[in-house]
């Protein structure tokens, strides 16, 4: 696709696929419009079409060219219900380092000496694919005992690299150790944002679980989610963000597993359809490029299972090449919701966002210094991060 400089065009009306396009936008390389939506440009320009794709060409400064493609629309169940999510690792990650005092009271830390930092997550010892924290205790014991080293397989970013550590006795612990803080699971709670019920597949939290110690993205190996109970409610304020406190409950039946964790949310499949956990109707959701600045809802829990609408306001969509689930700036305006929770509040990630009925976006992170703002990620990130539309080339989503 072809162009340097941007205009705005009027008067024109495409059909894609025997309908009838009418949606005003930005003239820029590329848009996407659903079947049966339509799309309006203002200055009329040559149409070639071609497939699903109807290329537009230009000339006022200089040549430009763009295209307009038609993706089915996707309907999906709307969430909004409290989840537990619980996740374990491949390996175990290093969230800290811990230093040893030695037989002869000296302070040292053999990982550190090896180049072991924090947020690495340690995959393999001696050969042995690791699957939590008493393992590695174990082998680190087995080997202080024998005076051997460990050889070490460790993950750094998509990196991979291998360290040899000699476990030294603690004379504090009285034991072996390596000089490493470690984690193999994470636990925490969020919300169900929607389930696409023709692939099973369900997405949620709007961004990605990182470790809390490390701040890396937590390594998967596998993980699942059930459901949760809302108990109360830590009201957020300037500074200091709130919180849901909740507890997790097999009996409610959301169960599914975790194939994903991502920048745009976690991903997996449910082992019962949405639908029969209550009366949710399936909502269309709407592309990036269709979501505008006004009001909307958010669908979240604030006591026990109860899935309540809220109202909000969108204050400003940036679609970025690069995602990073801050696409949208949503401000809280529903009087009760600021009365009990402040405003966007731990936990609320993955709220459904609402707007003009359609499914638009989830919320995924809270202003710390004004709790009534936050960001949202569209939900058509997600569904493509998800698997449900294609991911586009060179990694850019409709804008």
């Amino acid at each position: 696709m072809k162009g340097k400089k941007r205009g705005l065009f009027d008067g024109i009306f495409l059909f894609l696929s025997g309908t009838l396009i009418f949606y005003s936008f930005l003239f820029s390389s590329g848009c996407y419009v659903a079947v049966n939506e339509s799309l309006r440009l203002n200055f009329p320009v040559p149409i070639y079409y071609h497939n699903t794709t109807a290329w537009l060409h230009q000339r006022i400064y200089d040549d430009q060219e763009a295209s307009v493609n038609a993706v089915s629309q996707v309907q999906v169940v709307p969430g909004g219900q409290s989840i537990g999510v619980l996740l374990h690792s491949r390996g175990v990650m290093v969230v800290g380092h811990s230093a040893i005092q030695d037989q002869s009271g000296n302070k040292v830390n053999p990982a550190v000496s090896a180049g072991i930092s924090i947020g690495d997550v340690i995959l393999k010892i001696n050969g042995e694919d690791l699957k939590g924290e008493e393992q590695v205790r174990d082998l680190v014991a087995r080997a202080g005992a024998s005076g051997q080293a460990l050889d070490l397989e460790v993950k750094r970013g998509e990196d991979i690299f291998y360290a040899k550590i000699s476990p030294v006795y603690c004379s504090e612990t009285s034991r072996y150790r390596i000089g490493l803080l470690i984690k193999d699971s994470a636990a925490g709670l969020g919300t169900l944002t929607f389930y696409e019920p023709v692939s099973g597949i369900y997405g949620a939290l709007g961004h990605v679980i990182n470790d809390l110690e490390s701040m890396e993205p937590f390594n998967l190996s596998e993980g699942k989610i059930v459901g949760a109970s809302v108990q109360s409610i830590h009201r957020g304020k300037r500074g200091q963000p709130g919180e849901k406190i909740g507890v997790f409950q097999d009996d409610l039946q959301i169960n599914g597993t975790i194939s994903k964790n991502t920048k745009l949310g976690i991903f997996g499949n449910l082992q019962k359809p949405l639908e029969s956990y209550g009366s949710n109707m399936l909502m269309t959701a709407t592309p990036a490029n269709q979501i505008h600045e006004g009001p909307a809802e958010i669908l979240t829990v604030l006591k026990d299972e109860k899935v309540e609408r809220f109202s909000v306001e969108i204050l400003k969509i940036n679609l970025k090449a690069v995602q990073d689930g801050k696409g949208i700036i949503i401000k809280v305006t529903d009087s009760r919701l600021l009365e009990e929770t402040g405003g966007i509040i731990q936990g609320m990630s993955g709220s459904p966002i609402i707007q003009d009925d359609r499914l638009i976006g989830a919320v995924t992170h809270v202003f710390v210094n004004d709790p009534t703002r936050g960001y949202g990620v569209p939900m058509e990130w997600m569904l493509r991060e998800a698997g449900i539309l294609p991911i586009e080339k060179n990694n850019k989503m409709a804008s």
